[in-house]
Order: C-alpha cells, then sequence, then structure tokens
C-alpha cells in the first residue's frame, strides 16, 4: 500500500480538509510538513465545522497525528487551537498528536515584525496572514531560532537569545520599536512549556519505525504549490516550500517514503491577498462563483477572488510538484452556467505561451486565452458515482485531465465527506 501526500495544486484554500479527513479515516497517521498557522483547513463532520489551522486534520477523527520538522509552530497558538477542539469534543493528547522537536517557534515578536513592515510596505503589501511564520522561517534559516526541543533546557537558551536579539533589536530600532524584552520572553517561554513538552519526540523516529512495520501515512500539505517560495507566483508566495518535496525533508523522511501525490484542485480558481491571478474574472461571473463556492478564508475571513480554470498554471503545479493524480473539488460551483471557460495558454507581446513566465513585469502581461466548453443544468452537488453526473460535466473533467496532463483521482461535489467520487484510490497505488 502507498503512502499518500495531499498538497493544494493551486493558491491554497481548494478543499483540502474534506480530501485529507476522508483519507485519513484509513490512514494509520497523519503528518503536516510545512507552513504554521496561516493554513487553514476546514472540516465539515455531521453537523459541525472543524476549523484548523495548525493541527492536522486527522486530529478531529483521532488518527495519530505529527506536526514535522518543516512546520513553524506558534505554541499559543496551538495551545489556543487545542482548547478550542476541546470545547467542540474532540480531547487531543499525547497519545494522538505528536510533535518534532526541532520544530522552530514562532515568537511574539516575529508577528510584530510581520505586522511592522507589511504595515510599512504601501503598494508592495504581499497580504501576509501577520501571524510571524516568515520571520520565522527567516530566523530558522538564519539559525538563530528558538526550537520545541529548546523548552525543555529554558535555562540554558542565552546565547540563542543573544543571536536573536542582535538581528530583531536593530530591525526593531529601524520601525521605531523597543528592544526584545529577553526577561519577558523567557517568562512567556516558560509558562507554555507545560503545555507543549508532553507532545514532544523525534518524530522522524517514530514516522520511519510506521513506515517498516507497513503503516499508511497521509502526508498533509498547507497552502498550495502556486505559494510555493520557489515556484510560486513570487514575491507573493509564502515563507516554505509547498511541493510535494518537503513532505519527506519537513518530517524526517526519505523521498521514497512520499508514495502517491494527490493535488487537490477546484474546479475553478480562487486566491486570497495579492498577487498575479490570469484567469481572475472582476465581474458578474468571479462574484456568481464567489457567492456559490462560499470564497472566503479560512484563516483571515477575506473574500477570495474568483475565476475560471486555469489549466497552464494547473499543468506547471502537476510537474514541479510530481503530482499523480488531482482531487477536482466544487463541481457543483459550476452548475448552471451556460458556458464554462478554461484558460489553455497566454499571449504575451504577441507570442503565445504555454506556460507562466517568472518574472513579474511578464506576469502582469500575459493574457489568458481562454477555451469555452458547454455547460450544464442539472445539479451535481452530493453527487457519488459517475452514473450521478451530467454528461456535460463529465466532458468537462476529462477535457481538464486532458489540459493538465493529469488524471483526476477523486471528485468533490460538496463540503459533506461521503459526497465524493472515488475514480482512483491513492492508498491502493
Amino acid at each position: 500500500m502507498a503512502n499518500v501526500a495531499v498538497i493544494g495544486a493551486q493558491w491554497g484554500d481548494e478543499g483540502k480538509g474534506k480530501i485529507v479527513d476522508w483519507l485519513a479515516e484509513r490512514a494509520d497517521v497523519v503528518v503536516r510538513f510545512q507552513g504554521g498557522h496561516n493554513a487553514g483547513h476546514t472540516l465539515v463532520i455531521g453537523d459541525k465545522v472543524y476549523k484548523l489551522s495548525l493541527l492536522p486534520s486527522g486530529i478531529v477523527r483521532g488518527t495519530p497525528s505529527v506536526i514535522g520538522n518543516g512546520v513553524v509552530l506558534d505554541p499559543w497558538a496551538l495551545k489556543a487551537e487545542v482548547e478550542k477542539l476541546r470545547d467542540q469534543g474532540v480531547d487531543v493528547t499525547p497519545d494522538t498528536l505528536k510533535i518534532a522537536d526541532t520544530c522552530p517557534l514562532i515568537l511574539p515578536f516575529h508577528r510584530d515584525l510581520d505586522a511592522l513592515r507589511e504595515d510599512a510596505s504601501g503598494a508592495g503589501k504581499i497580504g501576509t496572514t501577520r501571524r510571524g511564520i516568515g520571520p520565522a522561517y527567516e530566523d530558522k534559516v538564519g539559525r538563530r531560532a528558538i526550537r520545541v526541543c529548546d523548552l525543555a533546557n529554558l535555562d540554558a537558551i542565552g546565547p540563542q537569545v543573544d543571536r536573536l536579539a542582535a538581528h530583531h533589536d536593530a530591525l526593531r530600532a529601524g520601525f521605531g520599536q523597543p528592544p526584545i524584552d529577553r526577561e519577558g520572553l523567557l517568562n512567556e517561554l516558560r509558562d507554555i512549556a507545560g503545555f507543549v513538552l508532553p507532545f514532544v519526540q523525534p518524530v522522524w523516529k517514530m514516522l520511519n519505525e510506521a513506515r517498516s512495520r507497513g503503516r499508511r501515512i497521509l502526508f498533509e500539505g498547507a497552502q498550495g504549490v502556486l505559494l510555493d517560495i520557489d515556484h510560486g507566483t513570487y514575491p507573493f508566495v509564502t515563507s516554505s516550500n509547498t511541493v510535494s518535496g518537503t513532505a519527506a525533508s519537513g518530517s524526517g523522511m526519505g523521498p521514497g517514503a512520499v508514495g502517491f501525490v494527490l493535488g487537490i484542485a477546484k474546479a475553478y480558481t480562487t486566491r486570497v491577498g495579492s498577487g498575479p491571478f490570469p484567469s481572475e474574472q472582476e465581474n458578474e461571473i468571479g462574484e456568481r462563483l464567489g457567492t456559490r463556492g462560499h470564497e472566503f478564508g479560512t484563516v483571515t475571513g477575506r473574500k477570495r477572488r474568483c475565476g475560471w480554470l486555469d489549466a497552464v498554471l494547473l499543468r506547471q503545479s502537476v510537474a514541479v510538484s510530481g503530482i499523480t493524480g488531482i482531487a477536482l473539488t466544487k463541481l457543483d460551483v459550476l452548475d448552471g452556467f451556460d458556458e464554462i471557460q478554461v484558460c489553455t495558454g497566454y499571449r504575451l507581446r504577441g507570442e503565445v505561451l504555454d506556460y507562466y513566465p517568472a518574472s513579474a513585469p511578464d506576469q502582469a502581461a500575459v493574457e489568458p486565452m481562454y477555451e469555452t466548453m458547454e455547460g450544464w443544468s442539472e445539479s451535481t452537488f452530493g453527487a457519488r458515482s459517475w452514473a450521478e453526473l451530467p454528461a456535460q460535466a463529465i466532458k468537462y473533467i476529462r477535457r481538464v485531465e486532458e489540459l493538465i496532463q493529469c488524471p483526476v483521482a477523486l471528485v468533490s461535489t460538496s463540503p459533506e465527506r461521503e459526497d465524493t467520487i472515488l475514480v482512483r484510490d491513492p492508498f491502493a497505488d
């Protein structure tokens, strides 16, 4: 049986939470391998709605869940999320949640710096969630991060605090802010350490042992490929690699452990925040997609920008992330459109491109080329088999497969976990 990595194939918000929840019932372990609490996964189980930011989606069903070393961890956000779930009847314990001892911590001054930079950027705003994720990753790469394992040895981290302060005090002074309160920081860490430490262990060891016993491992990505720090629409990206290769490095397992790569994509396209969006529809069509799809960010609450499916960008995501199959979500949102368009290429200064260029000026200048398909009037909402889909909806799916050069493995037709059409079983490969 294959392990499965689930990643967003667009700009995030593709419906990964439902798909991971659907798969988690058959997995033995679920692993978050990158990002922070800027991610937003919504699970609908019966009459309850769970909104997760940091915890792996498997936690709601009691599937053993892991926060891997590739994640940056805000311990106070973790505690708040655990307590919120407890209020909803889900008890998170050290038996169900494991946290990598090498996760870098998001600290209060990371959040401060994130907001100060964004406010000072004017027209250059990236659209950060202001939660400190970027500055925490910078400190990780700069070798000055305080990590989860340090919570057990706070009396010995003076040199690390010195490195942090040397960097951040200068930045804070530039924004007219006082230096880091070192003793205050240490007191906050002492207060939270007792909550975090029972969950902590070398998860790379646990995961490799699980693999050697033939356990099914489900890797859960955050954000989407188009927000990848290397392969996304830079600089309007997140601060981590969101491609499937990070499942290996962000969990402490080799690349051979990843297995089937399931890319999640909406039947149309959305984006939250700033950045290029070639197929965006700033018109009645975009409003209709947004209204029918309830398009608001799980974490930020911001209204999502909406447009037609961009097959060029999706094909690019398939290539750079080694996607084996696509889970196509929110097909029902397209119900009732007389015509549906799909972006199949771009024009750039008279030249036709079958890929999205890297430079910002070129990205701003491309003009989308569309293929128009006949829509369908019948409802696909809640469909659980091909036989329940209108012929035109099936034709749309098949054409998307051709354009993105990747098969559709799952089709989701509502937020309910059971309203899913299984075409190809990721765990069986």
